[in-house]
């Protein structure tokens, strides 16, 4: 990554890598540029409008892989990344991907052929021999007999393990195409036969099972599923998914289902990642799938907590608009068009340009730079659509009463009333709350009589030379001595801090955690087997408890 200056702004540039490996985009962006430019730019040369779909990812320094987040500035993301390149792909397989429209679905077509090249899409013989005649349609064209001899198929790439079996039905089949046929014909073939495979849309994230036996995790639209040998083994719906989280290297599933006698179960399920760095990586995937394929809109994302106790949590927050706000928006957008349009609309190209690299001053190109949560709106009217999908109320300010101040200066409470200065309010209110004000008390009055005012007419004055009566002057003095304590009482209550409490209940809770957890652990009996059993406890078992255990042995001998 290299960067230079342009009329005094720094600008950095990279390479895109599109869905052909021979395909690139040089890309440019200021360090200000948040991870949506760059997919906004790119989607834009590409002329996509389901931007949403997509992403761009990226390797670091220790060979991880991770999504550009859209929502964060680029340069903080891969700061230690030399040279930038990152890869355009989709991110979010659609479900039903004859809704999106020609450029989007022949981007979904170039992934797919790509999953099948790289062995990620699995299917049997005939299939891969159905898919690979349609690939062999789009790059050579309808079978010619003077063109097409011999095992034309031999120079396609067509599968990660392609055969001359496999090359043969290929072109089989590719000899019984009708002839004729658009490009988009090819396309909505193959997406629809691999939109039916198991291993649709599943980027296999390795990891191992209770048992240690070495297997594969597949994320989708559908839910989570495990594979072996390309076979599915389990799949978890993400209607039974009740949460997600992972502890050091574990990944944890919270199942929640009905059986066959209707009885709500709970089940936990848990995969032992490679490293805590890739177990986040697969927490954070599926996530995101969870989020994007079945929220009804992004405002009802909610902040998610990964991390357990040891893994010291990770918040995540999704951005960017669920499919149902994609489909919605172009469903609104395809009925205004065919009612707007002629039949003698012309058809759009079957196959987008190749793109080039940008021209002109990057301060020319007008994009915005903020998260797409920030810019998408709820569907429908605004006013009603804000009622609706925002179930916090607006934040205040200090004075949440809206507490105004009368003509003396008292603060008093009001709906109506207008607050004139926030900060002086502001300061105001939270003495007068906390140090009583001196025209809330029923002893002030009293006291105020003897400076002189309205109770003058007692003979009370203010150099003392009347005489005060008994009664009156004992209630005045047991006023100052109670207003006295008063003031002690609240000057304790402010010399208390919540430290002093807070620390030794934390550090007491925390003992007894720890004693618990090691009587447990080191425990025989049958009644705490089933927590034994927990991933949770298994990976501080195996991840925590089991290696401090070897270490006080080896330093301190005999005693553990």
């Amino acid at each position: 990554m290299f960067k230079g200056r342009s009329e005094g702004n720094v600008v950095y540039k990279c390479t895109v890598r599109l869905l052909e490996d021979d395909e690139i985009l040089e890309c440019e962006f200021q360090p200000n540029h948040k991870g949506n430019f760059l997919l906004e730019y790119v989607c834009e040369q590409l002329q996509i409008t389901e931007k949403d779909y997509f992403g761009l990812r990226f390797i670091d320094n220790f060979k991880n892989r991770n999504w550009l987040d859209l929502s964060k500035t680029i340069i903080k993301q891969v700061k230690d990344v030399d040279p930038l390149v990152l890869s355009f792909r989709i991110k979010f397989y659609p479900a039903d991907p004859g809704r999106m429209s020609l450029n989007g679905k022949y981007m979904v077509f170039q992934q797919l052929k790509r999953d099948l090249r790289h062995g990620r899409l699995y299917c049997s013989l005939n299939e891969g021999a159905t898919l690979g005649s349609l690939i062999i349609q789009d790059e050579l064209g309808d079978y010619d007999r003077e063109i097409h001899t011999e095992n034309y198929a031999q120079s396609l790439r067509l599968a990660l393990r392609q055969t001359d079996q496999l090359e043969r039905k290929a072109i089989e089949l590719h000899k019984k195409r009708e002839p004729g046929l658009e490009a988009s014909v090819v396309y909505d073939e193959f997406i629809a036969l691999a939109r039916t495979l198991e291993t649709y849309g599943i980027d296999p994230h390795p990891v191992k099972d209770h048992r240690g036996t070495q297997i594969y995790l597949g994320i989708n639209f559908t839910g989570i599923s495990t594979f072996q040998t390309g076979k599915r083994l389990q799949h978890y719906r993400w209607h039974d998914v009740h949460k997600l989280n992972f502890e050091g290297k574990m990944f944890i599933i919270h199942l929640t289902f009905t059986d066959d006698r209707r009885e709500v179960k709970k089940h936990t399920v848990g995969f032992k990642c490679t490293s805590g760095v890739t177990c986040r990586y697969v927490w954070r995937c599926a996530i995101e799938q969870m989020l994007f394929f079945t929220l009804p809109s992004s405002s009802h994302a909610s902040v998610m907590s990964g991390g357990g106790f040891f893994s010291f949590g990770t918040k995540f927050r999704y951005t960017g608009r669920t499919e149902r706000e994609i489909m919605s928006e172009r469903l609104a957008a395809l009925n205004k068009d065919g009612s707007n349009t002629s039949p003698s609309k012309r058809k759009a190209s079957s196959v987008p340009a190749t793109p080039s690299s940008p021209q002109g001053e990057l301060l020319d190109i007008r994009y915005n730079t903020l998260p797409r949560s920030t810019m998408s709106e709820p569907l429908g009217n605004t006013d009603q659509a804000s009622s609706v999908y925002c179930p916090d109320p607006i934040l205040e300010t200090v004075c949440e009463e809206r507490r105004g101040v009368n003509g003396s200066g008292v603060v008093h409470s009001g709906v109506g009333d207008v607050i004139g200065n926030d900060d002086h309010l502001s300061d105001y209110y939270f003495r007068d709350s906390f140090e009583h004000s001196s025209q809330e008390s029923g002893f002030t009055s009293v006291i105020d009589a003897r400076a002189g005012g309205p109770y003058r007419q007692f003979g009370v004055t203010s150099g003392g030379g009347d005489a005060v009566p008994l009664g009156f002057q004992n209630s005045v003095n047991n006023a100052a001595l109670i207003i006295q304590q008063n003031a002690t009482n609240d000057a304790r209550i402010k010399k208390f801090s919540i430290l002093h409490a807070f620390i030794p209940s934390f550090l007491i809770v925390l003992i007894l955690l720890a004693v618990s957890t090691v009587f447990i652990l080191e425990s025989e009996s049958d009644v705490f087997r089933q927590i034994k059993d927990w991933p949770e406890m298994l990976s501080l078992n195996y991840q925590y408890y089991q290696p401090f255990k070897a270490y006080m042995a080896k330093t301190f001998g005999g005693i553990f």
